[in-house]
């Protein structure tokens, strides 16, 4: 990242983007199918613009600034000034971060489980 480098939609943010975050801000970005698709489009090149992604997905360049700043909300986009133009990076370390609640809620959930059925054969 450049020293002009930013989290999209915000200053004072943590460098990556993602240690403040959690995973409910994740969820809640990827809740909705344009996003993912948006986040899916950012996940094929480095950078990109937001006409750029308009031109890849069935919505304005106004939608798609829109759903760039909830992603950027939840750590998962920052931007880089290039001149004119505002570049977008997936940042991954948020999906990691989900990824590791969802294996620990996971594992939680195996536990419980397994005691309840050690409880029901009578062992």
């Amino acid at each position: 990242m450049s020293p002009h480098a930013s989290p999209a939609g915000g200053a004072g943010l943590p460098p990556g983007g993602g240690a403040a975050f959690g995973p409910g801000a994740v969820f809640a970005a990827l809740a909705d199918p344009t996003r993912r698709a948006v986040v899916q489009e950012l996940s094929r090149q480095p950078t990109t613009t937001a006409t750029a992604l308009a031109a890849q997905l069935p919505i304005s360049r106004q939608a798609v600034a829109k759903h760039l700043a909830t992603l950027a909300g939840a750590g998962l986009v920052t931007t880089e000034r290039a001149g004119r133009e505002t570049r977008y990076r997936l940042t991954p370390d948020p999906l990691d971060d989900a990824i590791r609640w969802i294996a620990e809620v996971g594992g939680q959930w195996d536990r419980r489980l397994e005691r309840l059925r050690r409880h029901v054969a009578g062992e």
